[in-house]
């Protein structure tokens, strides 16, 4: 059915039920995206300070038809977070609800709301020696429900998982204003559908995330940093399995990154040092943590010894320091912005089985040629399978340039990508703007179930329409 706008009716409507100051006028940083795509119709944003505030703003606009747009801390990628065209929604940020509500360090487990910063969590769980190991270059601005509603990623998934392996309950606010009280920090509940994982990666489509127990891990007692020189792709994925073979499950990040990056790096930020005078074709990035009593940079210099007898690494940084490993990850952080400076005509976060890691790299490039010239920097979580590839003009042009080519490059990385068994969306999601990517290369009978469910649990539609499925 046809959704109503937030207009002023409505927003006295509601502001009659909420505490004063809960509703105002959108600002800028609400209606808009990192890219710049794409900039809200909603005029009205609902600020609540409570689970039962969400509550009522739910069911008023159930009853009148009104879309809502939740909205984390607004680092999306793929236009999530707005709706450009339609009737006026009603944007809903939870950034008062921030809370920490408790923290059990016996049990690795903590209860927060969803408009925590992600950094914050962090720093709670460090308070008690505990870590929670969601990490990404966001992390001081994401917030904890959209990093569930996105099933966040990050440089920490080849160890502890995304984000919906790390959490145990959840309490929610459902299309129909219901309230699902399920903050259990139980680690074993068979007791019938779990919702929990029903709600996290859906982009708030079912559901608003007011609070989440979260899953805390034991801080390493050591941690280790070492920057590779790879031959190739194929060695670094040789290399990772020389890594396991020696370190275990100790690996927690295990980053590819291809010359273009730092290349970028010295273009557009120049201040970052970097260790070498001319970057090698391919480096791997890795941490480790070891328990009480082990050397880190020992473990990795054995590794390192292995690797280079059997050909894998030409060249390796160890960090000596905490300083050292923090310069070096200062590099790998700042690669995203670099791209944003130089500008790319396509991005795109894709995964596939890690075995058709080279295979992809390899057939990519030549498959893009056939379109242009262009550069590009191939980085990411190698470790998981998740790479960004993105596209940039050549020097002397721009990505305005290439508007008119943007479809037929995305086009044609994400059909190889779908050839060998990956995902056009490894952890950003789908949002707006890969609706059309899940309609073309998702599973027809997923596509019908997950239809089934968005009309069984939002029969109006109204929970961030035109998100992942179209409206």
């Amino acid at each position: 059915m046809p959704l109503a706008p937030a207009d002023h009716a409505f927003v006295q409507r509601l502001s009659a039920l909420l505490p004063d100051d809960t509703l105002r006028p959108a600002e800028a940083r609400h209606r808009e995206e990192p890219r710049g795509r794409w900039t809200s119709t909603a005029e009205w944003i609902a600020l609540p300070r409570s689970t039962e505030e969400v509550s009522t703003i739910v069911r008023t606009c159930a009853e009148t038809g009104v879309g809502i747009i939740p909205l984390g801390g607004g680092t999306g990628l793929v236009g999530g977070q707005l709706k450009p065209d339609g009737p006026a929604p009603l944007i809903v940020s939870l950034e008062r609800m921030s809370a920490i509500r408790s923290v059990h360090p016996q049990e690795n487990a903590a209860v927060v709301q969803a408009g925590a910063i992600l950094a914050d969590v962090q720093s709670a769980a460090a308070d008690v020696d505990r870590l929670f190991p969601l990490s990404l270059a966001s992390e001081g601005s994401a917030r904890i429900g959209g990093l569930l509603g996105t099933n966040a990623g990050g440089i920490n998934t080849l160890r502890y998982g995304n984000a919906r392996d790390q959490v145990l309950g959840l309490e929610a606010v459902l299309p129909d204003g219901s309230v699902w009280h399920g903050l259990k920090r139980l680690r074993k509940d068979n007791t019938g559908y779990d919702l929990r994982h029903l709600l996290i990666g859906t982009e708030g489509t079912l559901g608003i995330i007011t609070a989440a127990s979260l899953k805390l891990a034991p801080r390493p007692a050591a941690t280790g940093t070492a920057l590779l020189t790879v031959p190739s792709p194929d060695a670094a994925l040789t290399l990772l399995a020389l890594a396991r073979g020696q370190l275990g499950e100790t690996i927690s990040a295990f980053e590819l990154m291809h010359r273009t990056g730092f290349d970028f790096l010295a273009e557009k930020l120049p201040d970052l040092r970097q260790p070498w005078d001319t970057p090698p074709e391919w480096s791997v990035l890795m941490d480790i943590g070891l328990g009480r009593g082990a050397d880190p940079a020992e473990a990795l210099e054995t590794l390192f010894a292995a690797a280079h007898e059997a050909d894998l690494v030409t060249d390796g940084i160890v960090a000596q320091s905490l300083a050292q490993s923090e310069a070096l990850w200062t590099l790998r952080e700042h690669m995203s912005e670099a791209n944003r400076l130089v500008g790319a005509v396509s991005s795109h976060d894709i995964s596939v089985p890690l075995g058709a890691i080279p295979e992809f790299i390899s057939r990519a490039g030549p498959a893009l040629a056939r379109l242009g010239d262009w550069r590009i920097n191939c980085f990411g979580h190698a470790g998981d399978g998740n790479l960004h590839y993105n596209v940039f003009p050549v020097p002397g042009r721009t990505k305005a340039d290439h508007v008119d080519q943007r479809d037929a490059i995305k086009t044609c990385v994400h059909d190889l990508v779908h050839e060998l068994g990956g995902s056009v969306s490894a952890e950003h999601g789908i949002g707006r703007l890969k609706v059309d990517d899940l309609e073309r290369y998702g599973d027809p009978a997923k596509l019908a179930a997950m239809r089934t469910i968005k009309s069984a649990l939002d029969p109006k539609g109204i929970m961030n329409p035109g998100a992942v499925l179209r409206g």
